[in-house]
């Protein structure tokens, strides 16, 4: 039996295997170490880090739906420096890459958190949260405009010396022309989908079940809508793309691969089982095994149309 080759690429950055844990599903990582060797993931996208520390929203904030769920966690976390801290050299004890999800409610606020995590050994990238309200300009959100996108992304690309991965939000009319503008601004890659904008109602008290009213809406309800996305930008750009939305199992992870993925993350499914994504590379070494496949890249954009 040959053992096939898993690893991949994103750019500079190479990935033992394209398996990843999303940001805001998998903690800071370390809360995982007890249950699963984090040195087997390709990667670990940590939650979103904010400049300063953040509550979030009040309570409830997730709600369970059909093949789903709807969060609305307000982005909570301990903010840049007690992260750096407490947490960064806890996670550089595993062989795995480190990826900072960043976020910011203006473009100063994210420029000067890539001035402050410029030059921070262990970090191997960047994925920039572009969904989080532009304060500036009434609230919009920076991803949904690709003049915003471009202003955002430029301002983290030209503050840092880290690979840079904009996470794109699904809630557009064209998710093409918003990574157009990404990749233009000088993005390395792109990951998506980020969650679809939703609501969920109790009949009985006629109340949104969630204290923010909507949230995110996650899970294998998405997936396709995800792996659609990811198929029209990887056709529209030419930097890599990592896919993400409802992967619970190996052959969801391989449904984005083939659509032009070059690497996956794995969210809500942690939730349901803390090991998802182990069993997701094994998953994909046997699927590989099985049809005779020496090197996981080969599936990449393998799709025929």
């Amino acid at each position: 039996m040959i053992e096939p080759q898993l690893q991949v690429k994103i750019g500079d950055l190479k990935l033992k295997n394209p398996v990843i844990t999303a940001s805001g599903t998998f903690g800071y990582g370390l809360e995982f170490s007890s249950i699963l060797d984090l040195s087997r993931l390709g990667g670990i996208v940590v939650k979103g880090i904010s400049l300063e520390p953040m509550e979030g929203n009040p309570p409830p904030r997730i709600v369970e739906t059909p093949c789903g769920m709807i969060n609305s966690i307000g982005l909570a976390n301990i903010g840049v420096e007690r992260f750096l801290k407490e947490i960064l050299p806890e996670l550089n004890a595993f062989d795995t890459c480190i990826i900072v999800n960043i976020y910011g409610h203006s473009i100063k606020e994210y420029q000067e958190l890539a001035l402050r995590l410029k030059g921070v050994d262990g970090i191997d990238a960047l994925e920039v949260n572009i969904s989080c309200p532009n304060v500036e300009e009434g609230g919009m959100a920076f991803g949904v405009s690709p003049d915003s996108a471009f202003r955002v992304t430029e301002a983290v690309v030209k503050n840092t010396d880290k690979m840079v991965i904009v996470k794109l939000s699904p809630n557009v009319s064209d998710i093409r022309e918003i990574g157009k503008a990404v990749e233009d601004a000088g993005a390395d890659a792109l990951s998506l989908i980020n969650t679809l904008t939703a609501m969920s109602i109790d009949i009985e008290t006629r109340r949104p079940r969630l204290s923010n009213i909507w949230g995110g809406l996650s899970g294998p309800a998405i997936r396709p809508i995800a792996v659609y996305m990811v198929y029209k930008v990887t056709d529209a750009v030419k930097i890599p793309v990592i896919g993400i939305g409802g992967i619970m199992n190996e052959r969801d992870a391989l449904e984005f691969l083939i659509a032009g993925a070059s690497a996956i993350q794995v969210g809500t499914a942690n939730f349901v089982d803390p090991l998802a994504s182990i069993k997701i590379i094994d998953g994909l070494r046997d699927y590989c095994i099985k049809k005779g496949i020496r090197d996981i890249k080969s599936l990449i954009g393998s799709v025929k149309i």
